[in-house]
């Protein structure tokens, strides 16, 4: 097996070869999704970084530093530098420097810069060129992958098939779907859009697949027309009669290989491609077949965002499902982590068992993240045989986790103290305030209109009045039995422009982080709907709470909370009961009787 520095050699005597100077390894796919098949995790083959974003240059010279920069956000601080050889690579964070500003650094005249056009959007492709061509440079598009020519076994492609997503399920056909991607191409005047997301396709034809870990999706690509037709590329071993039948007559099925020199194939016409998700390639080979390219954000995205009544009703069930999995963990972890022979693996493990027992289990939403102590001050912390640490007596372990259901996708970190003595006062003050920020932005009503970030402060206030924050997001969108991770609304300090809708799904996940000792964070789900306010004389919206499990009681000072975020508590953990105690029995539903008790 060849060490990290073998492989590093390795790609730069291929860039050699080619009479490249540098190369740039992002990490994504042909889709730019987030999480990606194993054929496509070139950054971590080549560097060790198991993150879920990050990228990478490598230059042949190293006249400056190591001639070699990983590029990382504030999620994975400490997680990059464990896993990636500081003798041989460079840390740099984002967004302070991009990948294009370090460029326009270390590149010199005359020199050329390879970037494979297949896992580049458009839009970074353009930054990436206008940041080498300041300096004189040349950013070249390699027809194939240099890495994959120095990847010894290399996986290949999942052949997983793509299978129907029930109707009932889903809320809404196909082919209404397709209806209304077609009034958008009228509206906006042009003849077809190519859908690459393997999020938004799965969700516009109700297909799912098993091709990437962790997000039940098909590798394909499509293009719909303004007739409401469509053209699904896809390998054929992945398609069988069922889904042939399920797509219908107007979505034609042709091989996944055929994709780009299909793009040549609209001369004449106006073809919307979305610049953010979609790659380079693909406005290279439009406009290459005299196709003219109109840039447009994917028109999946927001009705895929903002979920339909049969998405709602779904949600609630697989999150009631899931809070009933979830505290039978907890309570699990309340007998035998404090004994000391529990691990950040084997706690994995055990969760993962009692959400497969729910006999829906699908797939988990993401790697769970099982840190104790030390290992949970990193957000993205993934366990590995290396890093695993057992659960000590008295110390705090952070578990963010999820699990996909036919009918929905789970997302919720619960931080609890691993006994048998009391939380010391520092934790608990820190965790007390987390906790006073989840509320504050729970209990939210804001006006229609308002976008996350906004509402982002609501949730920091409490740390930034002792001089404390954390480094990522407050919330995210999420899928319906899809990406855990989901556009286009966020909740966070970074500004996005779009508004809250009432129907969307954002986390809510307030955290606190000390580098060398703990990591707290405390999340659930929420579902922004119509708030009605008697005398109201704008529209406004708040969110209803879709996740239900306990919070734990013995990290909270309650003499730091309020009346109201006392009653918030109580309200909280009476309906956890009332959702979840009917799912259990025994001495699992007396913890959690004894867990949802009034805090006074």
């Amino acid at each position: 097996m060849q060490t990290h520095e073998a492989r590093l050699a390795a790609l730069r005597e291929e860039l050699k070869r080619r009479d490249l100077d540098g190369f740039v390894v992002p990490l994504c796919d042909e889709h730019m999704s987030e999480y990606v098949g194993a054929y496509a995790q070139r950054l971590e083959w080549l560097t060790g970084f198991g993150g879920s974003a990050g990228s990478a240059i490598v230059l042949t010279s190293r006249e400056n530093g190591n001639g070699a920069a990983i590029f990382t956000d504030g999620r994975y601080t400490l997680q990059v530098r464990e896993q990636v050889d500081g003798k041989l690579w460079d840390y740099v964070g984002v967004p302070a420097t991009s990948p294009a500003d370090w460029l326009a650094r270390n590149v010199k005249a005359g020199q050329r810069i390879g970037f494979d056009p297949w896992l580049h959007a458009h839009a970074q492709a353009q930054e990436l060129k206008k940041a080498v061509e300041k300096k004189g440079a040349e950013l070249v598009a390699v027809a194939d992958n240099p890495i994959d020519a120095v990847w010894q076994d290399r996986p290949a492609p999942s052949a997983a098939p793509a299978v129907p997503h029930e109707d009932a399920l889903a809320g809404k056909a196909s082919s209404a779907k397709r209806e209304d991607v077609a009034a958008w191409l009228a509206e906006n005047g042009a003849d077809a859009v190519v859908i690459t997301a393997l999020d938004s396709i799965a969700w516009l034809f109700n297909l799912r697949g098993k091709d990437v870990d962790r997000t039940p999706v098909a590798l394909s690509f499509a293009v719909v027309n303004a007739d409401g037709s469509a053209e699904l590329f896809i390998a054929p071993e992945k398609v069988d009669s069922e889904l042939v039948a399920h797509l219908g007559n107007h979505v034609a099925l042709r091989p996944r290989a055929d994709f780009e020199s299909a793009l040549g194939d609209y001369a004449g016409k106006t073809v919307a491609v979305d610049p953010v998700r979609g790659v380079e390639a693909i406005f290279a080979a439009l406009l290459a077949g005299g196709a003219k390219v109109m840039k447009a954000t994917d028109p999946v995205v927001l009705p895929k965002a903002v979920k339909n009544e049969a998405e709602r009703a779904g949600h609630r069930s697989a999150q009631h499902r899931d809070g009933a999995a979830v505290s039978r963990f907890l309570h699990w972890l309340s007998v035998d982590a404090p004994k000391g022979g529990v691990s950040e693996m084997s706690a994995a493990d055990r969760l993962r068992g009692f959400r497969e027992e729910t006999g829906q289990l699908r797939d988990l939403s993401f790697d769970t993240i099982s840190g104790s102590g030390p290992n949970g001050a990193s957000p993205h912390y993934r366990v590995s045989e290396e890093s695993n640490r057992t659960l000590e007596p008295n110390s705090v372990y952070l578990v963010d986790s999820g699990g996909q259901y036919p009918d929905g996708t789970t997302d919720i970190t619960r931080t609890v103290w691993v006994g048998p003595d009391a939380a010391p006062q520092e934790v608990k003050e820190r965790f007390t305030r987390v906790l006073k920020g989840h509320i504050a932005l729970d209990r939210a009503i804001f006006p229609q209109g308002t976008t996350g970030h906004q509402l982002d402060v609501l949730a920091r206030q409490f740390l930034w009045e002792v001089g404390l924050d954390y480094a990522h997001g407050t919330g995210h969108g999420v899928g319906s039995y899809l990406a855990v991770h989901e556009g286009p609304q966020n909740i966070s300090t970074r500004a996005v422009a779009q508004p809250l809708i009432a129907g969307m799904i954002c986390s809510n996940e307030p955290a606190y982080y000390k580098a060398g000792e703990y990591g707290i964070r405390i999340e659930n789900l929420v579902l922004v709907e119509d708030r009605a306010i008697e005398g109201a004389e704008n529209a406004m919206l708040g969110f209803e709470t879709l996740t239900f499990v306990p919070i734990d009681r013995n990290l909270i000072d309650v003499d730091l909370l309020t009346d109201a975020e006392i009653a918030w508590m109580d309200a909280y953990h009476a309906k956890t009961r009332a959702i979840v105690a009917p799912q259990l029995s025994g001495s699992d539903l007396a913890w959690l009787e004894a867990q949802t008790a009034p805090l006074r």
